[in-house]
């Protein structure tokens, strides 16, 4: 995976992105989602570098899939661990957990794969408490 400085926009939107595509696609309703919380704007990105993060996701993803999983593109805890690592301020991490939540929950099926993006972030951001204080979407 490319690397992106700690805490930058660019690090923020590829979790914020893992999470959009962790279900296998981008759907209309999560593209409208992010749209209607302003996720650019609030990570500190332009739309098109978002969907720039997006596209490099995807490109790092097919090129680090084992032969005949690169229709699954299946994220190694590892890598996911690294992923989540670039973003350790407190604030940003809340941030893009709540982001992560809204588009996962954008069209009301919570998959596998998105479950585990955000257990991940819950788990290696200990955000425990502060999910429990969210009020229900």
């Amino acid at each position: 995976m490319r690397p992106y400085p700690r805490n930058s926009p660019e690090a923020a939107a590829r979790i914020l992105s893992l999470a959009a595509l962790a279900d296998g696609s981008l759907s209309a309703i999560e593209l409208e989602t992010l749209d209607e919380l302003d996720a650019c704007a609030q990570l500190g990105l332009h739309r098109i570098q978002l969907q720039e993060v997006m596209r490099a996701l995807c490109v790092d993803l097919l090129n680090n899939a084992s032969p005949g999983e690169a229709s699954i593109c299946r994220v190694a805890p590892k890598t996911m661990a690294a992923l989540m690592a670039e973003v350790d301020d407190p604030q940003l991490r809340l941030k893009v957990l709540q982001l992560c939540i809204a588009v996962i929950e954008a069209d009301q099926t919570i998959e596998a794969g998105e479950s585990l993006v955000l257990l991940t972030a819950v788990e290696q951001w200990n955000l425990h408490a502060a999910l429990q204080e969210q009020p229900p979407h």
